[in-house]
This record gives structure tokens, sequence and C-alpha cells, in this order.
């Protein structure tokens, strides 16, 4: 729970034979996290064996070819199965495949097209609707040999203009139909005059009705023979969608099986395409939770008693390249998940999800306590949690944070006395920040000043369990950088007080003292741990860098614990807010009547929504930004067991 599981490296020699399933029996157990010994092949050529790295592209057709069949009868791919299937060649997956298409695309095919036709011929129809007026053959307009006729639709504001514009030219505009601010005309002339009567139109924005050779009779007539083809169509399409639909439900199965089965194979692939090869035999590498081991030694022989497996313990120096896996109880797994947005913690070092899990929700409840609003918050997060509502699924992670927070907020509103924003409403356990601001900002900032310590003790205990002992002594977070710390903070409170067991000169020797060792921590850190030469860069360039170091050390350190001034400012902030609240209602309802609780209502869903959303990112920045930044690197790799299906983890 402190630190990531430990991790034992494990070593297979594995035949040809056996390789398939030994990969499977790998990817049962959910613990192997492979990887990549390909660099050490040899012998792979032609002659032997199979080659599993042209059989990934293979099944990557494949499953794109499924999924288009898949689309075309509106199967979806339904949740994994609960075992993991098996291998399939591609010779016959790639025959099962072909029937299928073939059963599917022809009548997905022709629906398509039954679909476009259908709204082409409404198109003509809503075309011809706007010179259903017209009593004259729709073909003889189109082949007219010495009149040039254009039918269309423009902008009423420009039919006076293009009148106006053919006025020298031999032609007639008529306007059949006005609709809001589109006028449908027909514009008649001689064919010699086409060109410029064509241009004429296009530059008044006239659109031309554009009809296919098909369209016979009079406009009427016309649409009548479309509506015709219009309910042939239909029928059609009605036949399509159930030969579709019959299909679905014969092959949903077959589908979403053959789906997974492929997937998983293509997984199989690219695992087996990664692995050493010496001629006929496989090396296999990967790690495994040492707790796990014995269990994976049992499935693999299970599959062969010839497999040679070889198991041994990382080394300090092989902890950048050794996947952390983190193992944490369910009440606190919300909170793991925080700290692995951040960054995962090397092998090695302290997994801080305990940590995130006491502070997040204090520092959080500080900021927004009241009981109201954190029963409110706690009640939203059992209503995701229990996912009982279909559209907030997705959310349901969040919801045992929000429970979190909300008990914390709850517990801070019976210390400050506030229930919906109501100040006055309760006596509090300590105290009301809006009455005593300054109380609420310097118990914040000691809060602070905790928490940055606790940060630079667990920085000392990752270095001390990574036996870095110059950089316990002299880090900046280390032993030198704490009384540093504690030294500056002493001579601030002296200022204020004449009460400390220390005296001025004390607290200045210390931090001189201590300030030299945080000066010079990287040549002191180099000397006691053994390390050449003691001054990596050039003597001048660092003796250049020393003064800067040390100034933005001390800078830092005031920066960090004044940045926990927030929680009290949003403490009295939040306060203030329901303050602003009542306000409103107040002018609104005077009389406290429907008027008034109504404002009242609104305005604690906006505080309980808004301010607890921006709550939360000053939780998550004071964490990441100064408490994680005094211990916590997060460089780790982190931990993917092998599966040939996804898995929800």
């Amino acid at each position: 729970m402190f630190r990531p599981l430990e991790m034992s490296r494990v070593e297979l020699a594995v035949s040809e034979q056996d390789i398939v399933a030994v990969t499977e029996a790998l990817a049962a157990s959910e613990a192997f996290h492979p990887t990549r010994t390909d660099q050490l092949s040899g012998g792979s050529g032609p002659n032997y064996g199979e080659k599993w790295e042209e059989k990934v592209p293979i099944f990557t057709s494949l499953e794109q070819r499924i999924q288009t069949v898949m689309e075309a009868l509106d199967v979806d791919e339904g949740p994994p199965p609960s075992e993991t299937p098996h291998l399939i060649e591609p010779d016959l997956a790639q025959r099962d495949v072909s029937r299928l298409e073939q059963e599917a695309q022809a009548p997905a095919r022709e629906l398509e097209e039954e679909l476009c036709r259908l709204s082409r011929l409404r198109s003509q129809i809503k075309q011809l609707q706007t010179i259903a007026g017209l009593e004259v053959d729709v073909d003889e307009l189109r082949h007219m040999r010495y009149t040039f006729v254009l039918l269309g639709t423009m902008p009423v504001a420009n039919v006076e203009r293009l009148q106006t514009s053919l006025e020298l030219i031999p032609s007639v505009l008529v306007t059949l139909r006005r609709d809001n601010h589109l006028a449908t005309v027909a514009l008649f002339g001689t064919q010699r005059d086409a060109e410029i009567l064509n241009r004429a139109a296009r530059s008044a924005y006239l659109n031309p009705l554009k009809l296919p050779e098909t369209v016979r009779g009079t406009p009427v007539e016309a649409i009548a023979a479309l509506e015709e083809s219009i309910k042939r169509t239909r029928l059609r399409i009605t036949e399509y969608e159930a030969t579709l639909e019959r299909l679905h439900q014969m092959r949903v199965d077959h589908l979403r099986h053959l789906l997974w089965r492929v997937r998983a194979s293509r997984t199989l692939a690219e695992t087996i395409a990664r692995y050493g090869r010496l001629r006929y035999t496989y090396l296999i590498a990967g790690w495994v939770p040492t707790s796990k081991l014995p269990q994976l030694e049992q499935r693999i022989k299970e599959v062969s008693e010839q497999i040679v497996v070889e198991v041994e313990k990382p080394s300090r120096k092989d902890s950048e390249h050794i996947p952390v896996a983190l193992e944490n109880p369910p009440p606190v797994r919300p909170f793991q998940d925080l700290v692995t947005n951040y960054g995962h913690p090397k092998y090695g070092e302290m997994d801080p999800t305990l940590m995130m899990t006491l502070t997040f929700p204090l520092i959080f409840g500080i900021m927004f306590g009241d009981i109201g609003h954190g029963l409110v918050l706690a009640l939203l997060g059992l209503l995701l949690t229990s996912r009982a509502v279909r559209a907030l699924q997705g959310l349901a992670g969040l919801g045992p944070l929000l429970i979190y927070c909300g008990v914390a907020s709850t517990i801070f509103g019976f210390l400050y006395g506030s229930i919906f924003g109501l100040e006055e409403a309760l006596t509090p356990l300590w105290t009301h920040p809006m009455e005593n601001i300054m109380d609420i900002l310097m118990a914040t900032v000691a809060i602070g000043t905790l928490l940055l310590n606790l940060g630079m003790v667990l920085n000392v205990v990752n270095a001390a369990l990574d036996r870095r002992w110059g950089h316990v002594l002299f880090d900046h977070n280390g032993l030198a950088g704490m009384m540093l710390y504690w030294s500056l903070i002493g001579l601030v409170v002296q200022f204020f007080t004449d009460n400390l067991p220390f005296s001025a000169e004390w607290l200045f020797l210390s931090a001189a003292v201590s300030g030299l060792a945080v000066t010079f921590s990287e040549v002191l850190e180099n000397l006691v741990e053994g390390r050449r030469p003691l001054i990596e860069d050039e003597t001048s360039t660092y003796l250049i860098q020393l003064p800067i170091e040390i100034f933005e050390t001390v800078i830092t350190m005031m920066s960090n614990t004044l940045s926990y001034v927030r929680m009290g400012a949003f403490a009295v902030g939040h306060g203030a807010l329901g303050m602003v609240v009542f306000i409103m209602a107040e002018i609104v309802g005077p009389a406290h009547g429907p008027a008034y609780w109504t404002v009242v209502a609104l305005g604690n869903l906006f505080v309980i929504g808004f301010e607890g959303m921006i709550v939360g990112i000053q939780t998550l920045r004071l964490e990441y930004y100064e408490f994680f930044s005094k211990f916590f690197s997060g460089g780790g790799m982190r931990y993917r067991p092998l599966s040939l299906i996804p898995r929800e983890r």
C-alpha cells in the first residue's frame, strides 16, 4: 500500500510448437508485463518457422472488414467475452469474412442506392412544385430550337435588377411564384442571346432548376409520376431493410465472436513478433509481481514441462526499466487514479496514494466547508457510484471522490457553523471564517507548513530507500532543506513573539549552515555517494549559479508556504458567496415567499457546481505543484499486463 508491488524478472525459452499456448497462458494470468526481446533474434530467415509479423496486417485488415459488415448490419461490438478466444488461422478467417461480406454487402449496397434514389426523387418533386402552375410540357421547354428558356429561383430583391439589366436584350422575365425572400421565375429570350442571358442570370443569383431527361409532361403530370416512383422505391427500401434485419438476427452473435477472435489473434501475433527467436526457439522476457509468480509458473507447467523458466530479482540500477504495479484497497483507489494522472512512482519509490487520500479531502473540506453543500456532494457521489442513471454512468469513477469530499465539507461545515450558506444558523465548533479572517488564514498557513514538511520527510524516506545518503542529507528537500526551512520560519515568527525556545542568533546560525549545505548540495551529494567528478559543469559556471540557486530555493520555500493561504481565502469566499445568495433572495422576495426560496435554491446550486469545481481544481493544484513536488518524481513505467482482449482494470 505504501510502495509498489515487488516485481520479478521472468525469462522463458519456449519451443515453436508451444509458443501460441504459452502466450495465451501468459495473457490469461493477467500478470505478465512483456518486454521486447526481438533484438536477440538470430536465424529467423524464411526457412525457420512462421512469420508472425506478416500475420499482423492480415488480421488488421480482417478486423476492419468485419467492422464494415457489422456496420452494414447495425451490429455493435458488444462486451469483451468472458474467456479469451483462441488463435484463428488467417485462411479460415478470410473464408468466413468473405462469406459474410457476400451476404451483407449486396442488400446494404442496394439499400444505399435506393435511399439515394429516394432523395433525388424528393428533390425533383420539390423543384417541380415551384412551377406546378405551368401548363406546358417540360420536355418541350427543354428542347426548344429558337427560344431560350431558363426556369429557376432567385432572391426577390434581385428580380427588378435583372429586368433592368436586360432592357436592351429581347427577353421576358416572368415571376411564377413568390415565397418569403425567394421568387420562382421563367426567363425567355432568343437562342442567339443565350450566353448574355445566362451571364445576366448568374449575376442576379438565379439558381436554375435542374430536371433530368426522364421528367416528361406538364409539371403536375411529372410530379404524379415521381410520386409513384417514390412509392415503389419505398417498397424496395422496406424489403432491403427487412433482409438486413433478418441477417442481423442471424449473424449478430457470430460476428461479435469472430471480431473478438480476430482481434485477439492480431494482438497475439503482435506479441509473438516482439519475442526474440533462435531458429525454432522463442525467447520471452517480462516482469511479474512476485506475489503472482507461483500462479504464473503453474500455468506455464500446464502447457509443457519442457519450457525453461528463469526468475531473477531486479537490481537497483534497473529501477527505471521496471514497471510499477500499484495495488491499493478499493476505498482509496479513486485517489490512486489522481496520483497516476500526475505520474507513476518509480520502482522502489513510495506510493503517494495514501497521502493523497488523507490530504485531498482535508484541503477540499477546508475551502468548501458547509454542511448542506457537503451532503449534496456526498449524495451526488452515491448516485454516480450506483450507476442508477444511465446518462451519468460515464461519471461513475468520480462518485467516490465526491463522497469523500462531501463528507469532509460536511465536517468542516460543523466546524464553521455553516449550512447552505447560512452562517448564523448553527454555533460553530471552531470559528466563523467571515468573522475571524486572520485566524483562518494563519491556520491554513500552519496546515500548509505541516504538509510541506510531510513532503520533505517523504522525500528523505524515498532517498533512504534508494540508499542515496547524500540526497538524504543535502538535498533542497532533504534534511538540510528542512533545517533551512524551519530556520527561516523561526526568523519570521521571531518578529512577532519572543517566546521561541531559540534565540535569533541560533536561528541565523542554523539558517547559514543549512543554507551553505543546500548551496553546495551537488558537491556534497557526489562526495558522500562516491560519484566523480564532484562538479559536472565547469567550475566557473557552477560558482555563478550558486547564488541564483540558493535565492531560488528560499523564494520557492516561501511561495510554497504562502500558496496555502488560498485555503483560508476560499473558506472566507465560500461564506461570502452564501451571504450574496441570501442578499439577492431578499431583494427578489422580501416577503420570503416562493421567489425568495427559488433564488436561495438556485444560488446554492450555483455555489455547489461552480465554486465546487474551482475548489476541486485548486485542491489538485496544491497537491500536484506544492505537495508532490517535494518528494514525488512521477517518472515510473506503468505496469501493463499482457491481455489479448481489453479488460476493464
